[in-house]
């Protein structure tokens, strides 16, 4: 078993809190605090789990959501199982693979 780290992001559910539905009625706040973000990069960082974020953008989120980084990210632990290999060297998941089967191709117009 692989313990792996994930990340619920709960920026939507806090704006609904501050009856923000939209994710341009974040733009207005996040630029008074200094913060240019386009649509696309608002409508990004409201509907998915951002990869990187900077501390501004942090900063500027908690202070218009009256929130801290921990009510923003929710570090949850998944567990992960993974396949060990069978006597033949193969993994468990390989073992129950379909069979291969061999196919010809061939170029349009010829047979």
């Amino acid at each position: 078993m692989v313990k792996r780290m994930g990340i619920v992001w709960n920026l939507r559910r806090l704006m609904a809190e501050w009856d923000m539905f939209q994710t341009t009625d974040l733009i207005p706040a996040l630029t008074e605090h200094g913060v240019h973000l386009s649509h696309e990069q608002v409508y990004r960082l409201v509907a998915q789990v951002p990869q990187r974020l900077s501390m501004d953008v942090l900063a500027a989120l908690c202070s218009i959501l009256h929130v801290t980084p921990a009510d923003l990210i929710t570090v949850i632990d998944s567990h992960v199982q993974v396949s060990k290999p069978t006597a033949t060297g193969e993994t468990t998941a390989a073992a129950t693979a379909p069979p291969a089967r061999r196919v010809r191709l061939t170029r349009p117009g010829e047979r």
